[in-house]
Protein backbone atom coordinates (compact mmCIF):
# COMPACT_ATOMS: atom_id res chain seq x y z
CA UNK A 1 0.00 0.00 0.00
CA UNK A 2 2.69 2.65 0.98
CA UNK A 3 4.80 1.74 -2.55
CA UNK A 4 1.21 2.48 -4.45
CA UNK A 5 0.63 5.74 -2.70
CA UNK A 6 3.97 6.47 -2.95
CA UNK A 7 3.73 5.62 -6.96
CA UNK A 8 0.65 7.91 -7.36
CA UNK A 9 2.15 10.94 -5.64
CA UNK A 10 5.72 10.84 -6.16
CA UNK A 11 6.66 10.95 -2.62
CA UNK A 12 9.47 9.45 -1.12
CA UNK A 13 9.09 6.24 0.92
CA UNK A 14 10.97 5.32 4.03
CA UNK A 15 10.45 2.12 5.26
CA UNK A 16 11.98 0.64 8.29
CA UNK A 17 13.30 -3.00 5.76
CA UNK A 18 14.49 -0.27 3.29
CA UNK A 19 16.47 0.72 6.06
CA UNK A 20 17.47 -2.07 8.03
CA UNK A 21 17.87 -5.16 5.05
CA UNK A 22 21.05 -3.89 3.96
CA UNK A 23 22.89 -4.39 6.99
CA UNK A 24 21.42 -8.02 7.65
CA UNK A 25 22.58 -8.50 4.19
CA UNK A 26 25.91 -7.63 5.27
CA UNK A 27 26.40 -8.47 9.24
CA UNK A 28 26.16 -12.39 9.75
CA UNK A 29 24.85 -13.88 13.00
CA UNK A 30 22.35 -11.30 14.13
CA UNK A 31 20.35 -12.36 16.66
CA UNK A 32 16.20 -11.60 17.82
CA UNK A 33 18.22 -9.02 20.16
CA UNK A 34 20.14 -7.01 17.80
CA UNK A 35 17.62 -7.38 15.28
CA UNK A 36 15.56 -5.29 18.01
CA UNK A 37 18.96 -2.96 18.47
CA UNK A 38 18.81 -2.63 14.33
CA UNK A 39 15.35 -2.03 14.42
CA UNK A 40 15.58 1.27 16.53
CA UNK A 41 18.46 2.44 15.19
CA UNK A 42 16.68 1.92 11.53
CA UNK A 43 13.92 4.20 12.84
CA UNK A 44 16.51 6.78 13.95
CA UNK A 45 17.74 7.01 10.42
CA UNK A 46 14.52 7.54 9.40
CA UNK A 47 13.91 10.58 11.03
CA UNK A 48 17.69 11.93 10.16
CA UNK A 49 16.33 11.34 6.50
CA UNK A 50 13.12 13.55 6.90
CA UNK A 51 15.61 15.79 8.99
CA UNK A 52 17.85 15.96 5.51
CA UNK A 53 15.26 16.20 2.99
CA UNK A 54 14.13 19.70 1.67
CA UNK A 55 12.10 21.93 3.17
CA UNK A 56 8.37 21.66 2.26
CA UNK A 57 8.92 17.69 1.10
CA UNK A 58 6.40 15.17 1.86
CA UNK A 59 7.40 11.71 2.39
CA UNK A 60 5.89 8.26 3.26
CA UNK A 61 7.20 6.51 6.38
CA UNK A 62 6.10 2.77 6.78
CA UNK A 63 6.92 1.41 10.20
CA UNK A 64 4.71 0.24 12.88
CA UNK A 65 5.07 3.18 15.23
CA UNK A 66 3.30 1.07 18.20
CA UNK A 67 6.41 -1.30 18.64
CA UNK A 68 8.63 1.97 20.38
CA UNK A 69 7.20 4.00 23.16
CA UNK A 70 5.17 7.26 21.88
CA UNK A 71 7.39 9.75 23.33
CA UNK A 72 10.50 8.04 21.40
CA UNK A 73 7.99 8.66 17.92
CA UNK A 74 7.27 12.93 19.04
CA UNK A 75 11.21 13.47 19.78
CA UNK A 76 12.27 11.62 16.46
CA UNK A 77 9.60 13.86 14.55
CA UNK A 78 10.95 17.17 16.90
CA UNK A 79 14.28 16.32 15.78
CA UNK A 80 12.99 15.95 12.25
CA UNK A 81 10.78 19.18 12.11
CA UNK A 82 7.75 17.57 11.87
CA UNK A 83 4.77 19.44 13.11
CA UNK A 84 1.99 18.04 10.85
CA UNK A 85 1.44 14.62 10.46
CA UNK A 86 -1.17 12.26 8.36
CA UNK A 87 -1.92 8.24 9.57
CA UNK A 88 -2.41 5.21 7.28
CA UNK A 89 -3.70 2.86 9.88
CA UNK A 90 -3.40 -0.65 8.37
CA UNK A 91 -5.02 -3.33 10.08
CA UNK A 92 -6.13 -7.21 9.79
CA UNK A 93 -7.00 -9.69 12.17
CA UNK A 94 -4.32 -11.52 14.31
CA UNK A 95 -4.29 -14.66 12.10
CA UNK A 96 -4.29 -12.80 8.65
CA UNK A 97 -1.13 -10.94 9.68
CA UNK A 98 0.27 -14.06 11.63
CA UNK A 99 -0.39 -16.08 8.50
CA UNK A 100 0.96 -13.10 5.91
CA UNK A 101 4.18 -13.24 8.34
CA UNK A 102 4.27 -17.27 8.41
CA UNK A 103 4.04 -17.13 4.60
CA UNK A 104 6.93 -14.98 3.96
CA UNK A 105 9.54 -16.62 6.23
CA UNK A 106 11.95 -18.28 3.57
CA UNK A 107 12.16 -14.92 1.97
CA UNK A 108 13.22 -13.00 4.30
CA UNK A 109 16.70 -12.48 5.15
CA UNK A 110 18.72 -14.19 8.24
CA UNK A 111 18.20 -11.99 10.90
CA UNK A 112 14.93 -11.24 10.69
CA UNK A 113 12.35 -12.87 13.32
CA UNK A 114 11.33 -16.19 12.29
CA UNK A 115 8.38 -18.60 13.19
CA UNK A 116 9.61 -18.36 16.95
CA UNK A 117 7.99 -14.72 16.35
CA UNK A 118 4.78 -15.32 15.25
CA UNK A 119 2.77 -15.51 19.06
CA UNK A 120 4.72 -12.50 19.66
CA UNK A 121 3.44 -10.83 16.52
CA UNK A 122 -0.15 -12.03 17.24
CA UNK A 123 -0.04 -10.08 20.66
CA UNK A 124 1.25 -7.41 19.59
CA UNK A 125 -1.86 -7.18 16.33
CA UNK A 126 -4.23 -7.76 19.28
CA UNK A 127 -3.14 -4.89 21.40
CA UNK A 128 -2.06 -2.59 18.21
CA UNK A 129 -4.02 0.77 17.93
CA UNK A 130 -3.50 4.23 15.65
CA UNK A 131 -0.71 6.57 17.11
CA UNK A 132 -3.59 9.23 16.72
CA UNK A 133 -1.68 12.27 16.82
CA UNK A 134 -3.34 13.71 13.74
CA UNK A 135 -6.02 12.64 10.99
CA UNK A 136 -6.06 8.82 10.92
CA UNK A 137 -7.43 6.77 7.27
CA UNK A 138 -8.42 2.99 8.64
CA UNK A 139 -7.78 0.49 5.93
CA UNK A 140 -8.62 -2.85 6.23
CA UNK A 141 -6.44 -4.92 4.60
CA UNK A 142 -7.98 -7.78 3.79
CA UNK A 143 -10.29 -5.99 1.70
CA UNK A 144 -9.23 -3.88 -1.82
CA UNK A 145 -7.53 -0.70 -1.22
CA UNK A 146 -8.73 2.31 -2.81
CA UNK A 147 -5.76 4.29 -3.55
CA UNK A 148 -7.50 7.22 -5.24
CA UNK A 149 -9.78 7.69 -2.19
CA UNK A 150 -7.12 7.72 0.31
CA UNK A 151 -5.25 10.11 -2.18
CA UNK A 152 -8.14 12.31 -2.22
CA UNK A 153 -8.83 12.17 1.87
CA UNK A 154 -4.86 13.14 1.83
CA UNK A 155 -5.63 16.53 0.06
CA UNK A 156 -8.65 16.97 2.17
CA UNK A 157 -6.16 17.57 4.79
CA UNK A 158 -3.38 19.07 2.81
CA UNK A 159 -5.18 21.13 -0.08
CA UNK A 160 -1.52 22.35 -0.80
CA UNK A 161 -0.55 18.84 -1.86
CA UNK A 162 0.29 18.55 -5.97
Amino acid sequence: MAHALSAQTGWPLLTLDSVKNPFLEVIEGVDREFNRTLGKASYKAIWSLVADAPAGTTVIVDARFGFQPRELLESHLAMAGVSETLEIWCSAPAEVVVERYASRLEDRLPGHPGAAYLPELAALVARAEPVGRGPVFAVDTTEATDIGGMVAWIAKHWPWMP
